[in-house]
């Protein structure tokens, strides 16, 4: 059985994250090319809240005993098998897992213009997978 503690603060973290990301993209992708610190704040926050999800899903995997993950890709995976994450949803996150790993990795090779999508438009995925988790197991 999931630990709704550990889930509540794991959601909390996440949100949090989201919402500083929402905060310090900038209106255009014009301002956002040229805002460093704007650049920095999202990075790192767009970083720990895709963590906070990939945790999430091990805490979930793991106290449901569904199964041993290789991989960070891996729990969704294992979370999609159950039927509690579509396949686009998968899929998605699983980009995102990708996203998270060029940030840690290789941060002098990232391109704004995806980075700014992301912050815009992918950010919504990891709002889904907080809603679905926190409806299925809160």
């Amino acid at each position: 059985m999931v630990d709704r503690n550990i889930l509540v603060a794991k959601v909390t973290t996440i949100e949090k994250c989201i919402n500083k990301v929402k905060e310090k993209r900038s209106a255009s992708i014009d301002e956002f090319m040229v805002d460093e610190d704007s650049q920095d704040i999202v990075l790192f926050n767009l970083m720990q809240a895709i963590q906070g999800c990939v945790d999430m899903a091990a805490h979930i995997v793991s106290d449901e005993g569904y199964g041993m993950a290789g991989s960070m890709n891996d729990f969704f995976c294992l979370l999609r098998g159950r039927n509690i994450i579509s396949v686009d949803l998968q899929e998605k996150l699983i980009s995102a897992v990708g996203f998270r790993n060029l940030v840690v990795h290789e941060y002098a090779k990232l391109d704004l213009n995806q980075v700014y999508d992301i912050a815009t438009h992918g950010i919504g995925d990891l709002e889904e997978f907080v809603s679905i988790v926190v409806r299925r197991f809160a």
